[in-house]
């Protein structure tokens, strides 16, 4: 019994000091073309940031729902959404014109064609998204995607309105 109260234990260390961390400042090319650093995203709005791939069909499932949802979602919270594309540099014109041709306007789209974010933030698979409050800290952490699991990033978002 002592020894599953100890993993119990070490298991929500784990969780609660990854959530604790911070949106790491990582260098990042915008739908632009631009290098941008991602701290230049923490402007006092909560974000959704997702990352995903064009192979990832769970991925743009998840990011198409959110997408569905985006203009009524935004009558409730001011928010923003982070699509990360995780393709490398041979990917990269695909990913785009996949964002484009879903429809993807509203959101912030970025190209971590090295995977600096993605390892930054100790992405493991995709999809994997994260809800970072207005000063960029990690708050909430979901990986997969199951139809219907948009609803809880959209309630974590409301929670950060209050």
């Amino acid at each position: 019994m002592k020894k599953f109260i100890c993993l119990l234990f070490a298991v929500g260390l784990t969780v609660s000091a990854c959530l604790a961390q911070n949106l790491p400042n990582v260098k990042i090319e915008n739908e632009k073309g631009e290098t941008i650093t991602t701290s230049s995203l923490v402007a006092g709005t909560p974000m959704i940031v997702s990352f995903w791939s064009t192979t990832c069909k769970p991925c743009i499932m998840e990011l198409n729902a959110i997408n569905e949802h985006l203009d009524e979602w935004s009558q409730v919270a001011k928010f923003n959404v982070v699509a990360v594309a995780i393709d490398d540099s041979r990917s990269v014109s695909k990913a785009r014109a996949m964002a484009n041709g879903f429809g993807w306007n509203d959101f912030v789209l970025l190209f971590d064609k090295n995977q600096d974010f993605k390892r930054a933030m100790n992405v493991s698979t995709t999809p994997q998204s994260y809800i970072i409050d207005g000063e960029g800290r990690v708050v909430y952490s979901h990986s997969g995607y199951t139809p219907g699991s948009e609803y809880e990033l959209f309630q974590k978002i409301k929670e950060l309105q209050k």
